[in-house]
């Protein structure tokens, strides 16, 4: 939770948070409190998408049906806390190991059903590097070549019948895969994680420029499958490389490392298919959520405002189907 003395740009401007958690471990607690806490702080919050984060998991039962717990908790926390107009977690992106092929089918199945009408979709890490620098910043590490493998596309394949999205969290070098994942799967609705993870860490620091480049073609690849949305956001953590950790109230700091990144993402995809996130609380890490908002909202202060109302609201209730 953080102050509101900072100044809000345009305050009015309805958003949707198409990307946000809620933790509760010894480590960290981000409750639906502190969250909702940040909503009312000065930026017309409206609603959010919760994005999985392997929390509130089922400890019995089928080891595979355990992830439906997150939802289930998530769901829980709708009717209780959720006053008037804000709608937060109105929609809900859980986990699945989606891997196991035919089998994922029960697991989504209970999403839906534990889910209340609120389960949109499933997020499975697929990020891979052969950099171990960039494990110093995520915990989680699949094998390679995920989005390759015959199984998982197999799993996959059970998206789509139900209505479901895939959140993919990827790391650059794994666009192109992504890019065959989505040519394979055309009637599928994927939405790429904080606009492609970009690396800014380990060896990706010996030529800047070389990955600035290679990142694109990347993107630019996959921006050429029409059923693949961007979110833009998550440059608050510190994989990105961004040297901002002493400048998290200057949202005009802010803007000024992320533009190149955001506008970029805007121009290969388009104001029409493009989602504004905050990742909160992980961005805590090199800002607020004021300043944060407030670096997006700067960035793009001279769009359109039927451009701003794709990309802050419109975009996040039309591809999550929120009904906002």
């Amino acid at each position: 939770m953080e102050s509101n003395q900072q100044t809000i740009l345009e305050p009015d401007l309805a958003i949707i948070d198409a990307h946000h958690h809620l933790i509760d471990t010894d480590r960290h607690s981000y409750t639906i409190e502190k969250y909702k806490q940040d909503c009312m702080n000065g930026h017309n919050i409206v609603g959010s998408v919760y994005i999985e984060v392997r929390e509130k998991y089922y400890t019995e039962g089928p080891k595979w049906l355990h992830p439906v717990g997150e939802t289930e908790f998530v769901a829980g926390l709708y009717d209780s806390i959720l006053p008037n107009e804000q709608r937060l977690c109105q929609g809900i992106i859980g986990y699945a190991d989606l891997e196991s092929g035919n089998e994922v089918a029960d697991v989504l199945d209970a999403h839906m059903e534990a889910g209340k009408g609120r389960f949109k979709g499933i997020r499975r890490g697929v990020y891979w590097s052969s950099d171990p620098a960039v494990y110093d910043h995520v915990s989680i590490r699949p094998r390679s070549g995920l989005m390759l493998d015959p199984e998982f596309r197999c799993g996959f394949s059970h998206l789509q019948p139900r209505g479901l999205t895939f959140d993919a969290v990827l790391f650059h070098p794994q666009l192109n895969e992504l890019a065959d994942l989505a040519e394979s799967f055309p009637d599928t609705i994927i939405i790429l994680n904080h606009v492609g993870f970009k690396l800014g860490v380990g060896g990706y620091l010996n030529d800047k420029e070389q990955v600035f480049r290679e990142w694109r073609d990347g993107l630019k690849l996959v921006a050429h499958c029409p059923n693949v949305m961007v979110k833009i956001g998550g440059l608050g953590m510190k994989v990105w490389g961004f040297d901002v950790e002493n400048k998290k109230e200057d949202y005009l700091e802010l803007a000024g490392a992320w533009r190149p990144v955001i506008e970029t993402g805007i121009e290969l995809f388009g104001a029409d298919r493009c989602l504004f996130e905050s990742n909160y609380p992980v961005d805590g890490a090199t800002t607020t959520f004021n300043s944060l908002w407030n670096a997006l909202k700067f960035i793009t202060r001279n769009y359109s405002d039927d451009e701003k109302r794709k990309l802050y609201f419109g975009n996040a209730n039309r591809v999550y189907r929120l009904g906002l």
